[in-house]
């Protein structure tokens, strides 16, 4: 696949994955009272938390280069993640502009709780993804006996012996 499909389907991934924890943000604020709305607050911040999570993939594309997780810090990606809401709301005070109503009004609603929610989300992604990457499994061995560890136990008899192996 191309870098470019790669990318694509990256911030595919992520939109998917602010979605979900916006979803579960939207169904936690349904449970307070004194909350409501039209619109279920679940069925509200996902698509909010899609568009904000692939504005921040191409932030972090443009900006975080070719790094890897182990050598971002976390502030610097909360912060990108919060600019990534604050572009969001600024969709929203441009339309309210087109409309005829207050532009800083509709930034002054957004702004802030987008803000602050793209960092957090931010801020679990690259925990996440650095947790994923301590993980993963080592990559294969160019010794077919050596791949598995119980035959690298069976492998090592002979060759840490100081007289050569196990028959001396």
């Amino acid at each position: 696949m191309s870098n470019w499909g790669r990318r694509i389907r990256g911030a595919l991934r992520m939109g998917l994955a602010w979605a979900a924890a916006g979803f579960v943000a939207g169904l936690v604020l349904a449970r307070i009272p004194g909350f409501y709305s039209d619109l279920p607050f679940a069925l509200l911040f996902a698509p909010l938390g899609f568009l904000a999570g692939v504005i921040f993939s191409g932030i972090l594309v443009a900006i975080g280069g070719r790094r890897r997780f182990d050598q971002m810090s976390l502030p610097r990606f909360a912060g990108w993640g919060a600019a990534s809401g604050l572009l969001l709301s600024g969709v929203f005070a441009v339309s309210a502009a087109l409309r005829g109503d207050s532009m800083w009004g509709e930034f002054l609603v957004f702004g802030p709780a987008l803000g602050i929610a793209s960092a957090v989300s931010a801020a679990g992604s690259l925990a996440l993804a650095r947790r994923a990457e301590s993980r993963e499994l080592p990559g294969p061995t160019a010794d077919p006996l050596r791949a598995h560890p119980a035959n690298a136990i069976l492998t090592s008899n002979t060759t840490d012996q100081p007289d050569g192996g196990p028959d001396g």
